[in-house]
């Protein structure tokens, strides 16, 4: 299956496209594994990459449709893929599809994960990592610790990262609503997205995005 991810920061994307790539046995393709694989390995589209980045400039789409497209022709991308975080835009969403036909293959479906505003807000400005290992991450009311402050596995102190204040939060959230929110009309139109409420437990979320598709499959 061929699969685009849609939705919030905050909505559970990697969380979710990670158990739905395992279950249907592709690759989860995501634009931070893109552009973290192509850095490390000095390709000349992640020294374009780095460059932008290192000037304190957006990496321009050509760049990412780039990355994402060599990806997508790798032998194990053959049966399928689940883009997490690509297309994020209508450009990106044209030149995806063009792709698609030169290739002579087709979406299956597009995964719109849909979460109210608010419990973004509340899921993202209420996590918590220690300082001394950002692996171990709390929720004030989600996942609290034993001790407010404290890290439960190590005794480190918990912070709250810049990103994750409710006025970055926010301010991510007008991005999403102004560049990728588009996308999600555009496939619409070609009959492909199907929303996937996605609050609840991660099993649950995931649970309705597979039935989904198992009903596509049939």
């Amino acid at each position: 299956m061929r699969i685009v991810l849609v939705g919030p920061p905050g909505a559970g994307k990697g969380t979710q496209a990670a158990y739905l790539a395992k279950n249907l046995s592709i690759p989860h393709i995501s634009t931070g594994d893109l552009f973290r694989a192509n850095i490390s390995q000095g390709t000349p589209l992640g020294r374009q990459a780095q460059d932008y980045m290192r000037a304190g400039q957006l990496v321009p789409d050509e760049v990412t449709i780039g990355m994402a497209e060599d990806r997508m022709r790798q032998p194990d991308a053959a049966p399928g893929f689940l883009l997490d975080g690509f297309p994020r835009n209508l450009a990106q969403a044209e030149a995806l599809d063009e792709f698609l036909r030169e290739n002579q293959i087709s979406l299956d479906a597009v995964l719109d994960l849909e979460v109210p505003e608010d419990e973004v807000v509340r899921r993202i400005a209420g996590r918590r990592i220690c300082r001394n290992d950002s692996s171990h991450v709390f929720h004030v009311t989600g996942a609290p610790p034993k001790t407010e402050g404290v890290c439960d596995e190590c005794g480190g102190e918990l912070y709250q990262r810049e990103d994750d204040s409710e006025e970055t939060v926010r301010k991510r959230l007008e991005v999403y609503h102004r560049e990728t929110e588009p996308i999600i009309d555009y496939y619409k139109a070609k009959g492909q997205v199907v929303t996937i409420p996605a609050l609840g437990k991660v099993s649950e979320v995931t649970q309705r995005a597979m039935d989904v598709l198992a009903a596509k499959a049939a």
